[in-house]
């Protein structure tokens, strides 16, 4: 078996592959994201709700793959720092919807940075970013339907 052929070299692995870039960007976005006080996960709410604020904590999870156990807490968390409010839904109180309070909703302003500097780390090519990010879109597809 040739050395390129073998499918249990590292090298040769996806997975890895994309697990050293999972690595990067948690390097890459930690200290940005340390400036605006967030740990990824909560700057992923911030993303989410600032495109669509009011989602239920279900909508929420959906959204970002994560599960009530995950995200409850980090809801919470930013609920203590005066970032989001929770509230139970009007027309079904089993729900509850999480709200930006003004300070969250002013901290996507300082937040415009992050993206900015990605994109010039990305090298600011036109199109290659939103190639790589629909290539892993359809990874993630067809992982999750081979399950």
């Amino acid at each position: 078996m040739t050395e390129q052929a073998d499918p249990l070299k590292l090298d040769s692995m996806l997975c890895f592959a994309v697990y050293a870039a999972e690595h990067a960007f948690t390097r890459f976005y930690k200290p940005r994201l340390d400036a605006l006080g967030l740990t990824y996960p909560q700057y992923l709410v911030f993303l989410v709700l600032w495109e669509k604020d009011g989602l239920t904590v279900k909508a929420l999870g959906e959204k970002l793959f994560l599960d009530s156990g995950t995200i409850t807490p980090l809801i919470k968390r930013l609920e203590a720092r005066d970032l989001v409010r929770r509230q139970r839904d009007d027309e079904d109180e089993r729900q509850v919807r999480i709200f930006l309070t003004a300070e969250g909703r002013a901290l996507r302003t300082k937040a415009l940075t992050v993206p900015l500097a990605a994109g010039k780390a990305l090298g600011g090519e036109p199109g290659a970013e939103h190639a790589l990010r629909e290539g892993l879109r359809q990874l993630r597809e067809r992982l999750d339907a081979a399950l």
